[in-house]
C-alpha cells in the first residue's frame, strides 16, 4: 500500500480532477434563453417593496427620535425637580445644535 512519490495521495486526485459542468434547466420548447424576464410585474413588485421599505425606515427614524427626545425632556424636568426640592436655581438646558 505503499505510495510513490509520483503518485498523488487519493485524496488530493479527487480534489484536484475536474468536475463536470452544471447544466441549465430545460426552458419550455420555443422560448429564447434571453428573452424569459420577470416582465413588468416583477418591476412593480421591486418597486412597492422598496417604497415599503423607505417608508418603514422613515417611520422608524420619527419613533426613535421622539424615544429619544422624551427621556431627554423627562431628565429635564427630574433635574429641574431636583433642584426646587434641593432650593437652588435650575440650571438652563444644553441646546442640541
Amino acid at each position: 500500500m505503499g505510495l510513490s512519490a509520483l503518485e498523488p495521495h487519493p485524496v488530493l486526485a479527487a480534489l484536484t480532477t475536474s468536475t463536470a459542468e452544471p447544466t441549465p434547466a430545460p426552458i419550455a420548447p420555443g422560448v429564447e434563453p434571453d428573452l424569459v424576464t420577470p416582465g413588468v410585474i416583477g418591476f412593480a413588485f421591486t418597486a412597492v417593496f422598496i417604497v415599503i421599505v423607505i417608508l418603514l425606515v422613515i417611520d422608524m427614524t420619527k419613533r426613535m427620535r421622539r424615544v429619544r427626545y422624551r427621556s431627554e425632556a423627562r431628565e429635564r424636568i427630574a433635574a429641574e425637580l431636583d433642584a426646587q426640592v434641593a432650593g437652588e436655581a435650575p440650571k438652563p438646558a444644553p441646546e442640541d445644535g
